[in-house]
């Protein structure tokens, strides 16, 4: 059994970490009798490495969690996992769009401002270089 500090070691986590999904139940530490300490177990390992993969491949901490308690009732999570994967690919794809379109945007302006000098506000104008952009936040 190993305490809080060294089972973050182990698995190089922060003690913090290890604490913050315990207090979620993704964790489940025995309590030490004598001193009260939760306790880690080996087993406990694989359970957060199962989480640290699950959160590198996009899964929330409480989708994480549904995860467990299917797994927990003898319920495959198996489809649920497939339709969070293919959701999050289509949010993901719609985000990478957004940005791509923002670089051409960004781009743009920045081929029309190198033309452009350098201007004093006038007191219309704030930034010369912005406003010649014209209206592009109707693209966003």
């Amino acid at each position: 059994m190993m305490n809080v500090s060294e089972f973050a070691r182990e698995v190089s986590v922060t003690p913090h970490t290890v604490r913050y999904y315990a207090r979620l139940g993704l964790l489940k530490p025995q309590r030490d009798p004598r001193s009260r300490y939760k306790k880690f177990a080996e087993s406990d390992i694989a359970r957060l490495q199962f989480i640290m993969r699950a959160r590198s491949l996009g899964f929330t901490l409480s989708e994480i969690g549904e995860i467990f308690r299917r797994s927990a009732r003898r319920q495959t999570p198996c489809p649920m996992v497939r339709e969070i994967i293919r959701r999050r690919i289509e949010e993901t794809t719609e985000r990478l769009d957004a940005v791509l379109a923002l670089r051409e945007r960004m781009k743009q302006a920045l081929v029309l401002w190198e033309k452009m000098p350098d201007q004093v506000p006038d007191g219309n104008a704030i930034c010369a270089l912005i406003e010649a952009a014209g209206d592009s936040h109707d693209s966003a």
